[in-house]
């Protein structure tokens, strides 16, 4: 059964895969563990996709063929609404090495590229962030996060890079026995969708997959139901059928589950089966619930489907677990913790030694 945790200070108590590109400079070995050097930086080609994807990692794949032993965890985190994934690896870093798991878990954290101007117009662009270049798979600023197809190459979906990403993780480094995908904000909502629709197939058996989703703007519901919520947002006192024609997108993808998608390749009973058995865990900022500095309400979505939701994110997100424990998966153990001290800021809710339990994941 779902729970709910609050965390307070102690005194409270496939098949053919793509080789590597030959990336242009050659880091050592610890930089990778501290930063996201421009070293760190490596490039991707998913089979058929006709274009690159290049993400952030702690590890030299290339390094990983002759390698007599590997890590045991990977941890891929994906980033927010900015793109920021460079924020996003150092956040991660922090996280495993705090927990002691720096030599066993691989970090990985995939950049969407966005072309520099609609980046530039859309806000969706970081400090620090690696123009793209010819070749590479790009997307706009909101595509990304819903499985959009590619703007070019072969066009394909955003899952399914993730599902060539960790296909070829999985074959690089044997020695994994887990994989933890977790996003944060923007993120958030690429893996609570994602979860729904990945195809892990190359990867079943041989390692365990886990989902995390950390401050979404927005989730994906399975059923018509919204939460009825207290005058003051804080409470749900249960769920009700809401007057569709009232938010005619209300149920429509990527809030609900009309409509989906054809390339996604699934019905939604098909997702919804699968999100129900998977193992996913939530995570909230404690003070992502206004509008205040911090909360990024300017980039919160507030139309009328998201608002049926709740209205801000940490009330979205305790309503949707509700929904979980109370009409999803009512067997499955999926706790949410909510980090104190943390509004909307990957850098302080993936660190907290709060949320480091679910992200890191149980020991097999």
């Amino acid at each position: 059964m779902s729970s709910f945790r609050w965390f307070f200070p102690l005194a409270l108590a496939a098949a053919c895969i793509a080789p590597w590109p030959a990336h242009a400079a050659t880091a050592d070995a610890s930089t990778c563990l501290n930063s996201a050097a421009a070293e760190c930086f490596r490039s991707f080609t998913p089979p058929g996709a006709g274009g690159a994807l290049h993400y952030y990692s702690s590890l030299d794949p290339d390094a990983a063929a002759g390698a007599t032993a590997g890590p045991t965890k990977a941890l891929i985190a994906m980033h927010g609404h900015s793109r920021d994934a460079n924020k996003t690896f150092e956040a991660t870093l922090r996280t495993v090495r705090d927990a002691g798991v720096l030599g066993d878990t691989l970090v990985v954290a995939p950049l969407f590229q966005v072309p520099t101007d609609k980046a530039t117009a859309g806000r969706c662009t970081s400090p620090g962030l690696p123009a793209p270049q010819t070749g590479d798979l790009l997307w706009s600023c909101g595509s990304w996060l819903e499985g959009g197809r590619s703007a070019s190459g072969s066009r394909i979906g955003s899952f399914a890079v993730m599902d060539a990403l960790v296909a070829d993780i999985a074959q690089r480094w044997p020695s994994l026995r887990t994989i933890t995908i977790a996003g944060f904000s923007a993120g958030g909502q690429f893996v609570q969708r994602y979860a729904a629709f990945a195809r892990n197939d190359a990867v079943t058996g041989k390692v365990a997959m886990r989902f995390v989703v950390a401050d979404p703007s927005t989730w994906l519901y399975f059923d018509p139901v919204r939460p009825k919520l207290s005058p003051d947002g804080a409470t749900v006192s249960g769920f009700a059928v809401p007057d569709a024609a009232a938010c005619p997108e209300m149920n429509r993808w990527k809030y609900g589950t009309d409509d989906l998608p054809a390339h996604l390749g699934r019905s939604a009973e098909q997702a919804r089966r699968q999100y129900a058995l998977a193992d996913i865990g939530y995570l909230e900022g404690a003070l992502d619930s206004n509008d205040a500095r911090g909360t990024a309400y300017r980039v919160l979505d507030k139309s009328c489907a998201a608002m049926a939701q709740g209205s801000f994110r940490l009330q979205r997100g305790l309503a949707y677990a509700q929904y979980d424990r109370t009409l999803l998966a009512p067997d499955k153990r999926r706790e949410v913790v909510v980090v104190p001290g943390c509004a909307h800021d990957v850098a302080c809710v993936f660190p907290s030694e709060a949320a480091r339990a679910t992200l890191i994941g149980p020991s097999r």
